[in-house]
């Protein structure tokens, strides 16, 4: 009963820190404009395809008013929704329920001019294919 009690603390003790490393990010030297055509062209150079866009900063800028809120998060934020059916059916393969990760997503954010590409983070094992997927997307985008 000690050893199911302290694993019941040791869990919700690092709760929080795994809570904190749930996405990453980067900078973007670059316009708004200019990295969502650069996601978007490294996505489709990969010859993988765009299921969704997701305008997320026009939906929050359009609903603020609506559910009492003057903040403003974003000038511009879009999430880019896709899959790959290679990474997919390795992950899926290796653990079906990995299909809850699906379809992956890149965001692009634009705070008062401080232009942002990112994508969150993905639990160690299969999945960590799917990450490196993801990073090296970012990481032609961000050329």
């Amino acid at each position: 009963m000690k050893a199911l009690i302290l694993a019941g603390i040791m869990t919700l003790a690092a709760a929080p820190l795994a809570a904190q490393d749930t996405h990453q990010t980067h900078a973007f030297d670059g316009s708004f404009e200019d990295a969502t055509f650069a996601v978007e062209s490294a996505i489709v150079g990969r010859g993988l395809v765009i299921d969704y866009v997701s305008h997320v900063g026009e939906m929050l800028a359009r609903t603020g008013a609506d559910v009492g809120s003057d903040t403003k998060l974003f000038d511009a934020a879009d999430v880019f929704l896709f899959c790959s059916a290679v990474v997919s059916r390795k992950v899926m393969e290796a653990d079906a329920m990995n299909i809850a990760h699906c379809p992956y997503g890149i965001f692009v954010t634009d705070q008062d001019g401080d232009v942002k590409i990112g994508h969150r983070t993905y639990p160690d094992g299969p999945m960590q294919e799917v990450q490196t997927l993801l990073d090296s997307i970012v990481q032609e985008a961000m050329e």
